[in-house]
């Protein structure tokens, strides 16, 4: 990736925490952005190997050392957005790492100006 290029997907200092407490547990993991079913549109945490990431999932990038992916149509949707991880109090996904840590991940979204997608455009 073009390290001149905006991020697609960044982390703050709270979801960074929570991936460093879990990859003590689990050292390689990932994520997908959740599409809605299940557990909504959370992004799910999974040990590296037990989530199979399909031949149209989109790498957004990777945060805390670990990959995130989202499914090529919901990408399709957010490209103009940046994706922010997030950890806030509560339960996660059933299926996701975060669950009974009392904390869970949570996207957050911010939309990139004109200049970035251009960019965006332009570098990929």
């Amino acid at each position: 990736m073009n390290a001149d290029l905006p991020k697609r997907v960044t982390a703050t200092e709270a979801a960074l925490s929570l991936i460093a407490e879990i990859r003590q547990d689990h050292p390689k993991v990932i994520f997908h952005q959740s599409g809605g079913c299940c557990d909504g549109s959370s992004p799910m945490c999974y040990p590296e190997g037990d989530f199979k990431i399909g031949e149209h999932d989109v790498k957004l990038g990777d945060v805390g050392g670990t990959p995130v992916y989202i499914s090529g149509s919901q990408f399709e949707v957010w490209k103009h957005t940046q994706l922010i991880l997030d950890a806030v109090p509560g339960r996660g996904g059933m299926f996701s790492l975060d669950n009974g840590r009392e904390r869970r991940f949570l996207a957050r979204a911010r939309t990139f100006d004109g200049d970035e997608l251009e960019a965006l455009t332009i570098g990929s």
